[in-house]
């Protein structure tokens, strides 16, 4: 198989896999805002669901750490590419993004907060 289809085919991978763990974030954001929206709404102390807030955010701090993995991943792989012979992006195109998963994250939270 010709080493351009199989860049192609690892290179859209990668940025689907980087993708989802960006969507993971927002949804994660979104949760967050949700469970301090739900609580002001059922009027229960500001302790209340505490635990659950804190294994929350660790679930985002791991969601961040496996985004900053997946970005030493495409490092690899780009050096990779080269080690191989690929020299340009030779229609290795990246998908367009209108907005980074990390705006729609922060406009969510201003959003709610």
């Amino acid at each position: 198989m010709e080493k351009i289809f199989v860049a192609q085919r690892l290179a859209k991978k990668l940025w689907a896999t980087e993708a989802a763990i960006d969507a993971a974030l927002v949804e994660a954001a979104e949760l967050t805002a949700e469970t301090i929206t739900a609580r002001k709404d059922v009027n229960v102390s500001s302790t209340f669901m505490g635990e659950v807030n804190v294994k929350l955010m660790a679930a985002m701090q791991a969601l961040t750490e496996a985004r900053t993995a997946m970005a030493e991943v495409h490092a690899g792989m780009e050096e990779a590419k080269l080690r191989v012979g690929i020299r340009t992006k030779m229609g290795v195109e990246k998908p367009p993004h209108t907005a980074s998963a990390q705006d729609a994250a922060t406009m969510e939270m201003r959003r709610a907060g």
